[in-house]
């Protein structure tokens, strides 16, 4: 059964959304399940009781909300599964933002249902939806560490422990892979952020979490 994760504090949006994924998967004869969480707290609990949901919703601005370190934190605990980001705010800085911290999509709450549907499409099917970008996301480039491609989970993983001044050792042991797959991951993290040193890599990924929070916070139903 397919199981799709909402988290988002206004009520009609949490049902459109479901009636768009209901008639898709109607027309695809799947069967499926709607779980909802209106804040923060509440989407954390349930992934922490089931990390196995097929997509997850995720509004910047809810009640506990800290814009894209949400994100950033739910990449690491559920990397396999993809997020739609949905948010009010929508220009071309925020939605790379998003994709540079994980997400396999960004819609705007002002967009129409039909986009609604095609996200749900694009990331369903495993491929992205990144609206309002001048040239289409990296991750369509034949380099899988080309510039501008989105971290992965255990990408933001390593690189968060990073942050919190772990070793390579100390990371590899949190994260139950050996020291080498840890430099893997580094090397690949700084061609994807086109920086040259840890430091700069660190200052770089906590500037993409962190810049898109105050103008989120102002903007009016998240």
């Amino acid at each position: 059964m397919f199981k799709i994760l909402i988290a988002d504090d206004h009520p009609l949006f949490r049902e459109a959304v479901r009636d768009v994924v209901g008639h898709m998967m109607a027309a695809r004869g799947v069967a499926f399940v709607c779980h909802e969480a209106t804040e923060t707290s509440a989407l954390f609990a349930a992934v922490e009781r089931d990390d196995d949901f097929d997509l997850i919703l995720l509004d910047l601005v809810m009640p506990g909300s800290k814009g894209l370190n949400d994100l950033v934190s739910l990449r690491g605990k559920v990397p396999g599964t993809p997020v739609i980001v949905i948010s009010s705010a929508s220009d071309p800085a925020t939605v790379r933002q998003a994709m540079t911290c994980g997400a396999a999509g960004f819609v705007p709450k002002s967009a129409p249902t039909e986009q609604l549907h095609q996200a749900l499409s694009d990331v369903l099917a495993g491929g992205v939806h990144f609206p309002g970008l001048d040239t289409p996301p990296a991750r369509h480039s034949d380099d899988p560490d080309a510039l501008g491609t989105p971290l992965t989970g255990r990408q933001i993983a390593v690189l968060g422990l990073l942050a919190k001044g772990k070793s390579n050792k100390q990371i590899a042991n949190e994260l139950h892979i050996s020291e080498n797959t840890v430099k893997a991951h580094m090397t690949s993290i700084l061609r994807k952020l086109g920086v040259a040193t840890r430091a700069q890599a660190i200052v770089s990924f906590q500037r993409a979490s962190h810049e898109p929070m105050s103008p989120l916070l102002h903007a009016a139903g998240g």
